[in-house]
């Protein structure tokens, strides 16, 4: 079968849906004709019917690259694109079969189709270029408008109905297109804005939505279509007109958004206005227009806008919120609302307040219209509203600078107007600057010269003023309001020049004008005349402020006799109308001052300087102060004020005021006074001080002046400076007793901060000196009792600390003249000690003092308690318990009184701290109530639950401390105890370090568990500073013997013993406590140990033989572990001596029946008494000292001092079985509970010496290495191995071992720096001999330092 025949039954089996025949006949034909394209067509339709798309889309493709411009091969992919629903290839296929439709009607259908597609599957956008198709720019436009109109009657008669409609009308497609574009860019520009937002460094909105606005405003469609809209033949007027509103919306929001500096800025404006004239013209109801239009104009006044087409825009918006101002700016100035209406003739609503009502209530609504702001602005000037003027001015400005930058128009004259008006309303000095602005641009500025000429009469400075008064008059001879006025001003400056007569001839002659002015005879007659024309005055402006002013005057001066009250009534009707006279308001001000009304003056004082411009000069602008924009024509009332403001603690409004006074008045030595004393009181110390020394150079006599200086210094500390100054005072004027009062604090506070820095006779002198001051303060005056006793009271509080005294004579005459002054002890004090109860005495004798104020008399019981609570620690028995009860009790007093001190709660905390826990718990949670942020309350409440067993809630409180305060020392000292409390010996001692680390005034806390002699030279430091400020401290002399006696200093052991001996004996011959007789028992036990080490045994024996006879009867685990003590001690004695070995053997023995069953204490006297009788020598107690070891270490196989000595006994004896019985069982556990066991590794140094006494020297290394690797950081365990390596002469090995180790103890750095030496010596001399030097100084008693050094020079010379 041919091809063609093929084909013929390819299209009949296609025509009976036979399309796997159609499939296998096309395939046939491509079998011998691959390009033929009726068969690709005829393939491609079967396989789609048949399912098979790839293969469909394949043939479909191949021919249309046979044939491109063939119809067929795109109709089919068109369809097979549309039944596999590929709809944007299906777009695309349409797109090519328009271009290849052959006539109207098909172009017309795929057109449609295209545009359904688009409306159903499409994005906007694709619509959009879909619908522009039909519009006359379109490349098919030619073709379809061939077809023929539409038949609205038959729509269905062709198939290309929408296309025909829309060519022979596209109007509707216009709008179609137009709605979508306005619709698009709305969205892309809130979610554009939406996005840039959350970038970084983001503009503001307003300019967000500019930028993002001038990008799409920048290549918008949409003028040109509102273009195409307006100028289409169908469309209609409402159409166009809301076109053309569009079309200037368009172009107006992409001017507003354009930068000044761009170029299509100023093509744009003119464009905009070009429309805005238009419909200006043609009268067209478009408000923006209108807007527009007003805001563009560019006059200096609201007389140079057209009042015919205010009227038109009133007509045509009348319900626009511009109207409402309109009409009531027209009725409040008597414009005529109607071109034909009369202005003689008002009207029914012409009333002015009604108009004034109008602007008022419509002016929110109009914030952003400059032409509205203008109205206003002129209306509040008229009104005399001068405050709101010129927030109206200045948004004026700032309005007109905006609409500058927006339309790129400039409107100077706008500027100027506003100007005019905020120099007119501030009537200041600050308004001589935009005068003089102004007037250099319009130098005949009616206002401005008024203005100007006022400021300058208001300044007196005549001259000036009466050239400018008389320069309006010039411009404006016939003018009954500016230019009579300025006449009459003339006249008036030039009597001030001494010209009367001008002034009398220029006044009639306004006076001629006004009224008829007859020529008074004499002075009284002229007075009397005046007082007719203020009558006059007054009848015509009942309103006129100076008239008022100018009566009182007359009442209070001229009148005879004077009548003050009707003066007073006039200068204060005078004041109510304007606050802006200023004698009037002086006047007043100094009359409530004389009655002591202080309200009032602070009343008249502050509507004064509202008068003159306020605080911030009538501008609310947050940047500007009063201190920058004014200098002040009143200053009695900033001072005044100032005063106010200082009476209520209000310092810094007190400050400010009196700045501003001193900017008008910078010579008042009264100010600058006022100013330190604020200052002072602020806390701004140095200012203070500046201020105050300026007043001082002003005034050197004012003795208050150098009273305040001294105060200043107090409170910052310069206490010898302060006293110097109120010495100085008190040598002029003796009686001031404010002065003696602030002499005697000083020298309290300055015997303060001596004990804090640990001058303990300055402060004794201070404290006496505060004492002496005092008592004076009492003889000389009855005033500042209550003070002047705290001060006494205090100053022998700090004296009563102090155990000795430098002169005690000089304590004693002091104190015995304010007992003098001091009663009997009332019943509510227990009987107490001389010096303390002087103290008490004194507290007690200040609640007898007269007090109205809670607070001082709170602080009278406070300090009663504390002292009282001080003594009780003195005392025992009832005496004691009666002493704790009283302090109590007067601190609840306080607390009764002023219940919301954190002070007095901490204070009763610590009262009940041991006796009741709960109490004390809730005292100090109350102070954490008042304070919760005090870091040494919650250190107090972390100490009460340590000190009670509750751990948790210590290490919270205590924690919690150190978080709010790191630098607080207690509470580092307390978290310290918790961890002793919790077996943590190690972080205890870091924490202590930490904490004496912080402050020099913590000096009572050492750390523990030294690992070393050498470790505890700190704590000597320490102890000497705490028993410098407590030199009759039992604990603190007590452990400093201790630590003497460690370190090896035994007669400075034994002297600080038996200070600590004398004191408790004494003490306890007083009160007979047992935990005194305790104490003395610890201490003599001690002396006896020191003085065995010392020699001298009869004294050792003397003081153990004591504590056995003080211990006989006790039976506690304390006086068990003494007499165990005793008991040896005793035997060592008479070994030292060289007793009996019989009765040497029989004390070892009492003190092994003294130990008990207590197995740790008899292990140390087993120990003991086996050194004993090694060290007797002979082979028999020999033999027993190691039976007595081995029995302790079957006994108590973990006793570590036991096996040590046994193996020592092993090792000098060489006796490997005894060495290996005592080491066995402890080498053979894990390293870990070898370490628990022998945490200084004694073991391990006893069996390196034994390898090295045998010359086994591999297994000596190899024991050192292998405690390096058990714990790297063990610096001891790295000095040995390198100690190893020195002897074998490696050099090198052992800078390697111990370079970059962080030794813990200073010894042991000493011996590193050594062996760094002797390493270094032959290859690095310099550094070796700078490291061997540095050992002898951590260590100059060492004798193997100093071989080191020898070593290491012999090593250089060489």
């Amino acid at each position: 079968m041919s091809a063609k025949a093929r084909l013929k039954a390819a299209r009949d089996a296609i025509n009976k849906k036979d399309y796997a025949s159609a499939r296998d006949n096309a395939e046939k034909v491509l079998d011998y004709e691959g390009d033929n394209y009726n068969a690709n067509v005829f393939l491609g339709l079967a396989l789609l019917e048949l399912g098979e798309h790839e293969k469909s889309e394949q043939a479909y493709q191949r021919a249309i690259d046979n044939n491109p411009t063939q119809a067929l091969g795109w109709q089919g992919l068109a369809r097979f694109y549309e039944r596999t629903e590929n709809w944007d290839k299906f777009a695309n296929t349409l797109q090519q079969l328009l271009a290849l439709s052959p006539d109207a009607t098909k172009c017309a259908e795929t057109l449609q189709k295209l545009i359904q597609l688009r409306r159903t599957r499409g994005t906007t956008s694709e619509l959009v270029e879909a619908l522009s198709l039909l519009l006359p720019e379109s490349k098919f436009y030619d073709l379809l408008s061939t077809l023929p109109a539409p038949d609205p009657t038959n729509p269905t008669a062709t198939t290309t109905f929408e296309t025909q409609e829309a060519i022979h009308n596209s109007l509707p497609v216009l709008e179609e297109i137009v709605s979508i574009l306005e619709n698009d860019e709305a969205q892309y520009l809130k979610k554009e804005v939406e996005k840039r937002r959350t970038r970084l460094g983001a503009a503001g909105p307003e300019q967000l939505r500019k930028d993002v606005g001038i990008e799409i405003w920048s290549r918008s469609r949409l003028p040109a279509l509102y273009n195409e809209i307006i100028s289409h033949p169908n469309t209609s007027d409402e159409l166009r007109h809301s076109t053309e509103n569009k079309l200037l919306q368009q172009k107006q929001r992409y001017l507003f958004a354009l930068p000044m500096t761009a170029a299509a800025k100023q093509k744009l404006s003119d464009e905009v206005e070009t429309m805005v004239n238009g419909a200006i013209i043609l009268k067209l109801p478009d408000e923006l227009a209108w807007m527009l239009f007003l805001d563009r104009k560019d006059l200096e006044s609201v007389e140079g806008y057209d009042y015919s087409l205010l009227r038109l825009f009133m007509s045509i918006f009348p319900e626009h919120p511009l109207t409402s101002i309109l009409k009531g700016y027209f009725i409040y100035y008597a414009i005529p609302l109607e071109v034909d209406e009369d202005e003689d003739d008002p009207g029914p609503n012409d009333d002015p307040d009604v108009g004034l009502d109008m602007v008022f209530d419509a002016q929110a609504r109009l914030s952003d219209s400059l032409v509205a702001t203008r109205l206003l602005a002129d209306v509040y000037l008229r009104e005399g509203d001068y405050v709101n003027a010129i927030k109206q001015a200045e948004s004026g400005i700032e309005l007109a600078r905006r609409t500058e930058n927006n339309h790129g128009k400039s409107l100077n004259l706008m500027h100027l107007g506003f100007k005019v008006i905020l120099a007119t309303s501030l009537h200041h000095v600050r308004a001589l600057s935009l005068i003089d602005g102004i007037l250099a641009v319009s130098p005949d500025n009616i206002s401005a010269l008024m203005g100007k000429a006022y400021i300058m009469e208001e300044a007196e400075q005549w001259e000036q003023a009466a050239e400018l008064f008389s320069r309006v008059d010039g411009l404006l001879p016939d003018d009954m309001n500016d230019g009579l006025r300025a006449r009459e001003e003339h006249a008036w400056c030039r009597s001030k020049l001494g010209d009367l007569d001008f002034a009398v001839g220029a006044l009639k002659e306004v006076l001629g004008v006004i009224d008829t002015f007859e020529d008074p005879g004499s002075e009284s007659e002229r007075r009397d005349e005046s007082y007719k024309h203020w009558i006059t005055a007054l009848k015509r402006d009942s309103m006129y402020a100076p008239a008022f002013t100018s009566l009182g005057k007359y009442y209070e001066e001229h009148l005879s006799p004077s009548d003050p009250v009707r003066a007073s009534k006039c200068f204060q009707k005078a004041f109510e109308l304007d606050s802006r006279e200023v004698y009037a308001s002086r006047r007043l001000a100094f009359g409530f001052a004389e009655e002591r009304e202080w309200d009032l003056v602070e009343v008249v004082a502050r509507r004064t300087i509202e008068g003159e411009g306020g605080l911030d000069a009538g501008l609310d602008a947050p940047s500007k102060t009063s201190a920058t924009l004014f200098t002040p024509m009143n200053a009695w009332a900033w001072k005044a004020v100032g005063a106010v403001e200082l009476a209520r603690r209000h310092y810094a409004p007190a400050i400010q005021a009196f700045q501003v006074a001193l900017r008008a008045e910078p010579d008042d030595q009264l100010s600058w006074l006022r100013l330190g004393e604020a200052y002072a009181k602020a806390g701004r110390h140095a200012a203070a001080l500046k201020a105050l020394t300026r007043s001082h150079e002003l005034d050197p006599d004012d003795w208050m002046c150098l009273y305040f200086i001294g105060d200043v210094r107090r409170q910052t500390g310069q206490y010898q400076e302060a006293i110097d100054i109120f010495q100085d005072v008190l040598a002029e004027r003796p009686a001031e007793i404010g002065v003696c009062v602030a002499l005697a604090t000083t020298y309290l506070e300055l015997g303060r901060s001596e004990v804090s820095a640990g001058f303990m006779a300055r402060a004794e002198s201070s404290f006496l000196s505060a004492l002496r001051v005092s008592l004076v303060s009492v003889d000389t005056s009855s005033g500042f009792r209550s003070v002047v006793w705290k001060v006494a009271a205090d100053a022998m509080y700090h004296l009563s600390t102090r155990p000795t005294f430098l002169d005690e004579s000089s304590v004693r005459e002091t104190l015995e003249l304010a007992l003098q002054s001091l009663s009997s002890p009332s019943d509510r004090l227990p009987i107490i000690k001389i010096l303390l109860r002087a103290a008490i005495l004194a507290y007690d004798h200040r609640l007898s003092v007269n007090s109205t104020e809670p607070q001082a008399i709170a602080s009278a019981w406070f300090d009663l308690g504390m002292s009282v609570h001080t003594y009780a620690s003195y005392l025992v028995g009832e005496e004691k318990a009666a002493a704790e009860k009283a302090g109590i009790n007067f601190i609840c007093s306080a607390l009764r009184e002023c219940p919301g001190i954190q002070e007095y709660w901490i204070a009763l905390g610590d009262a009940y701290f041991t006796s009741q826990p709960k109490s004390a718990q809730h005292a100090f949670i109350r102070a954490l109530e008042i304070d919760s942020k005090s870091a040494a309350t919650w250190a107090n409440l972390g100490l009460l639950y340590l000190y009670h067993n509750d751990l948790e809630l210590a290490n919270e409180a205590l924690f919690r401390a150190q978080t709010l305060d790191p630098d607080h020392t207690l509470s580092w000292v307390g978290q310290a105890l918790v961890a002793t409390a919790n077996g943590h010996d190690r972080d205890a001692r870091a924490l202590l370090e930490h904490a004496v680390g912080l402050a020099s005034s913590v000096v009572r806390f050492a750390s523990s568990s030294p690992s070393s002699h050498l470790s505890l030279l700190p704590c000597l430091t320490l102890l000497s500073r705490y028993l410098t400020l407590n030199p009759t401290s039992v604990p603190g002399l007590h452990l400093s013997s201790l630590v003497h006696e460690a370190i090896g200093h035994l007669d400075t052991a034994q002297n600080l013993l038996s200070s600590v001996l004398s004191i408790l004996e004494a003490t306890y011959e007083e009160t007979e406590s047992a935990e005194v007789e305790r104490q003395f028992v610890i201490a003599q036990a001690n002396m006896g140990r020191i003085k065995l080490g010392a020699g001298d045994y009869e004294g050792a024996a003397e003081c153990l033989e004591t504590v056995s006879g003080l211990l006989a009867e006790a039976l506690d685990e304390e006086a068990r572990v003494l007499r165990t003590e005793a008991h040896f001690a005793l035997g060592m004695c008479q070994f030292r001596q060289g007793g009996k070995f019989g009765e040497i053997l029989g004390m070892f023995e009492e003190a092994t029946a003294a130990a008990g069953d207590d197995a740790t204490l008899r292990g140390h006297v087993c120990v003991l008494q086996a050194k004993v009788l090694w060290a007797h020598g002979s082979d028999e107690f020999k033999d027993g000292a190691k039976n007595i070891l081995l029995a302790c270490i079957e006994n108590d196989p973990e006793n570590l001092a036991a096996i040590n000595a046994l193996a020592a006994m092993g090792i000098l004896t060489e006796d490997e079985n005894l060495i290996d019985a005592a080491l066995s069982e402890i080498l053979a556990l894990p390293r870990e509970q070898r370490a628990q066991m022998d945490p200084a590794k004694e073991v391990d140094y006893l069996l390196l010496k034994h390898h090295q006494g045998l010359g086994q020297q591999t297994q000596a290394m190899s024991l050192a290495q292998h405690a390096i690797i058990a714990e790297p950081s063990d610096s001891e365990a790295r000095v040995r191995l390198a100690t190893l390596k020195m002897e074998e002469g490696d050099e090198q090995s052992v800078l390697s071992i111990i370079s970059g180790s962080s030794s813990a103890t200073i010894d042991v750095e000493s011996v590193e720096l050594g062996l760094r030496a002797i390493a270094r010596a032959k290859v690095d001399e310099k550094t070796a001999l700078r490291e061997a030097q540095r050992a002898i100084m951590l260590a100059p008693w060492d004798s193997t330092r100093w071989l080191a050094l020898a070593f290491v020079r012999n090593s250089g010379s060489h």
